[in-house]
């Protein structure tokens, strides 16, 4: 198993696993499937990454899970914070692909020059709660009936995580 960044050829799959997580609704507020059009959006015009690092973890010869950064806000100030996801194929669960997508994501958010990565996670997802904290990620509070998914309320805990060599 290794990790590398993604490219624009990687969209199906990325695609694939983000529809997973979004089918067995643990991981996000989505609820619409993504296609691999929308997914190479993520790559900007000329399909190239641009701010905002994606990593894949691939093993078997196919890619089985993903780590992704976005927006954080608009206001400059905040322009060394990115938004981070993780999402691993149901078969690869619990295999560590997720935490080495999300490790390899922090060095490439450091060498794009963030300072800060944060998330909120369901607060029943332990899976990724401990896989956040096992890469270095404080709670630190939650947001109580942050969104609604299928009609319920969901709680949700902000993570994050301080990325040390760009605090200067």
């Amino acid at each position: 198993m290794h990790s590398r960044p993604a490219t624009v050829a990687d969209a199906a799959a990325i695609a694939e696993i983000y529809n997973q997580g979004i089918e067995d609704r643990i991981a996000t507020f989505e609820t619409h499937p993504r296609d691999a059009e929308q997914i190479e959006s993520w790559f900007g015009a000329a399909g190239l990454l641009g701010p905002y690092p994606i990593i894949v973890t691939e093993a078997e010869g196919r890619v089985v899970a993903f780590a992704s950064t976005s927006a954080y806000r608009l206001r400059a100030c905040y322009a060394g914070i990115a938004e981070f996801s993780v999402y691993v194929a149901r078969d690869w669960r619990g295999l560590g692909a997720g935490r080495l997508a999300l490790l390899s994501l922090i060095d490439a958010a450091r060498v794009a020059g963030y300072w800060k990565l944060v998330s909120r996670v369901f607060v029943e997802n332990t899976a990724s709660r401990r896989a956040c904290a096992a890469a270095g990620f404080r709670e630190v509070g939650t947001y109580l009936k942050h969104a609604k998914l299928d009609g319920v309320w969901r709680d949700v805990v902000v993570v994050e995580r301080l990325i040390e060599e760009n605090l200067t």
